[in-house]
């Protein structure tokens, strides 16, 4: 059984393209809109899904 764990596991780690790891002025800048976002009461679950799969920087 944990055979088939790590066969799905390892699977839906190759769905998953590589992101490359933003600077940290970037990583400053994300956090900073995130919190801007979450004050405004604008985060939302996509939104912050568009942040983490690099659809929205």
């Amino acid at each position: 059984m944990q055979d088939d764990l790590n066969l799905i596991n390892q699977d839906e780690v190759n769905k998953e393209p590589e992101l490359p790891i933003p600077s940290m002025e970037e990583q400053k800048r994300i956090v900073a809109e995130l919190k801007r976002l979450e004050d405004t009461g604008e985060l939302t679950p996509e939104i912050l899904e568009e942040f983490m799969t690099g659809k929205r920087s």
